[in-house]
């Protein structure tokens, strides 16, 4: 028997006010209620059961946002993880340090993980890409600490995971990490991962990542040009690869910063090339403006990568915050409005666009089907107590409804009051 429910009083962009239709998970009708005052009648061939019928106040409704580049292993750690020079450098020294140090107890992992994917999700967030540091003596620890909490959100949360793996990765001196990255595959995971432009061999580490990721039928999503050197630009070596070894996965690319320090020619040749590879590419404006731009203090850059360029020549463009409240983010609330604000005030895009950038623009990139309130999409919704997306940018009110295929499963009210004397 199906299982329906309606939706009503709901909000959408072009203020129009309806009622959804779910059945079995997905928007089966949306219902105009300026032409059916009467609420919106479910229909004989699936009427909606006790109970399933929610009023949602005339509040906006959204398609709910995603979260294309976590990294749960690590959030919530900057207390115990403390990075007292701020930069890049100092937070990976950070992390290395307290894991040799038996800091990062497979206990405390699965602890924070689960706090950082309860925050996703009472923000608003049913899907989360995920990268996991595979290393070490026990290189899947981590890997499996994340699933074990992202078990408990079985019904709530889409959980992917990339191996996110260390360097040396290709050649003799690659061996032990290679081996990490095998052991990975083998206990699951989704793509691969890895940061060619930390490694001496970049192009190496690319040609392994993909070797691996075709042979395990999986994704590939990598950090790429995580610094403001504009002589690095291993993007241009990752979809040249792509496109020379006709890799048929899902593949991205993170942070992508050095392209917004190039010319304008060069911008646009690579972002064609990026293209042309179908590789979509993560802003991760948070992460990426604590860290970058530190050696600068004239005209500090901005750190993000080449938005504009890179969206004029097609490419899926897509937003994240990356990390959050650890030794490469002091800061952070696991609220994709956050980044949108971010993409609004730092990356001059408008505040509809900004919203795609951490929605449906995320969910096409890791492979799941769109928001667009027609007949058979899925009813992932954020439904929030604002007057329009740019007002929920601009306000991000913690008043919201948050619906994974159809079904509440977070709620939050936010309350003020001012005392006057």
């Amino acid at each position: 028997m199906s299982e329906v429910r309606m939706l009503r009083n709901g909000r959408l962009r072009d203020g129009r006010l309806v009622d959804l239709h779910v059945v079995d998970g997905r928007i089966d009708r949306v219902i105009d209620a300026a032409e059916d005052p009467g609420g919106g009648d479910p229909g004989a061939d699936h009427p909606a059961a006790d109970g399933a019928s929610i009023d949602l106040g005339g509040w906006l409704v959204l398609p709910a946002p995603a979260e294309p580049h976590a990294h749960l292993d690590k959030a919530i750690s900057a207390e115990m993880v403390p990075n007292p020079t701020g930069d890049l450098m100092g937070a990976i020294d950070a992390w290395v340090t307290a894991g040799r140090e038996g800091r990062l107890t497979y206990a405390d992992t699965v602890r924070r993980a689960t706090a950082a994917m309860e925050r996703l999700v009472i923000n608003g967030v049913t899907a989360v890409r995920t990268h996991v540091d595979v290393m070490g003596p026990e290189p899947v620890a981590a890997l499996r600490a994340v699933k074990e909490a992202a078990a408990t959100f079985t019904g709530m949360l889409d959980v992917q995971t990339v191996a996110l793996v260390s360097t040396p990765l290709a050649g003799a001196d690659g061996a032990a990490n290679r081996s990490a990255l095998a052991a990975a595959l083998a206990e699951g995971i989704d793509h691969v991962g890895g940061c060619p432009h930390l490694d001496r061999d970049g192009p190496g580490l690319i040609a392994v990542a993909i070797e691996a990721a075709t042979e395990a039928g999986v994704g590939l999503d990598l950090h790429v040009d995580e610094t403001l050197d504009a002589d690095m630009l291993t993007l241009r070596d990752y979809a040249t690869q792509i496109l020379e070894s006709g890799f048929g996965g899902l593949r991205s690319a993170g942070h992508c910063v050095s392209l917004g320090m190039q010319s304008d020619a060069v911008q646009a040749e690579v972002a064609a090339l990026v293209a042309e590879a179908s590789i979509s590419i993560f802003a991760l404006p948070q992460t990426n403006l604590f860290l970058q731009g530190r050696d600068d203090p004239t005209a500090t850059p901005r750190g993000l990568t080449a938005l504009k360029a890179l969206i004029d020549h097609g490419v899926l463009v897509a937003a994240g915050a990356d990390n959050v409240q650890d030794p490469f983010n002091l800061v952070g609330r696991s609220d994709p409005l956050e980044t949108a604000a971010l993409l609004v005030m730092a990356g001059h895009r408008l505040p509809d666009e900004a919203y795609d950038m951490v929605s449906n623009n995320v969910r096409r990139a890791i492979g799941m089907p769109e928001v667009r309130f027609e007949p058979g999409d899925p009813a992932d919704l954020l439904v929030i107590d604002a007057p329009s997306v740019r007002g929920a940018l601009a306000d991000a009110p913690m008043s919201r409804r948050v619906f994974r295929r159809g079904r509440l499963v977070a709620s939050a009210d936010q309350r003020t009051r001012l005392h006057r004397p």
